[in-house]
């Protein structure tokens, strides 16, 4: 039988920082709701939640990024909503906060959540924070307490895998 390793677990003891972006500020502020209510389910005490506010999703892959140089958390989350308009601004800025994100969880090793909301319409960004059913932010706090409970167990596991944090490598050209 192959050994099986999963981040299960309670959210007690553990660290997080949320990056909320305004932009969009009735969607993110449910997002937020969300994320915190889970947060607290898991076992998390409000001394153990940073929340850090940014003015759009574009500037969330800064933020994170000094979160995760300060190797004080066990996981991010981000949360933001990023709505279609009439021009091709939806997808520059979609790709590029994807992008950023996934690029601090890879050059930290630490687990930093996608909660940004991609949506066409106003009413499918609101069906997905809450107002209706689905609160994304919810589940955002909810993967973050498994990510964060997997790479714990990961670095723990003898003559397996080894997982470290480290500083990002220089880039060079």
């Amino acid at each position: 039988m192959p050994t099986v390793i999963e981040g299960t677990g309670a959210a007690a003891g553990l660290r997080f920082a949320i990056i909320r972006s305004r932009f969009n500020e009735d969607v993110t502020k449910r997002l937020l709701e969300g994320a915190l209510d889970a947060l607290r389910v898991g076992g998390v005490r409000n001394e153990a939640i940073d929340v850090v506010i940014v003015p759009g999703a574009f500037e969330i892959p800064l933020v994170a990024s000094k979160l995760a140089r300060a190797h004080r958390y066990d996981a991010l989350i981000c949360l933001g909503a990023v709505i279609r308009g009439e021009t091709p601004h939806f997808d520059h800025i979609s790709a590029e906060v994807s992008r950023g994100i996934a690029r601090v969880a890879y050059d930290y090793g630490l687990p930093v959540i996608f909660g940004v909301l991609t949506a066409n319409t106003e009413k499918q960004a609101d069906a997905r924070s809450g107002k209706g059913g689905v609160n994304r932010g919810y589940e955002s706090a909810v993967s973050a307490i498994e990510m964060a409970n997997l790479m714990k167990r990961l670095a723990t596991v003898p003559g397996r895998v080894r997982v470290a944090r480290h500083a990002p490598r220089k880039r060079t050209r």
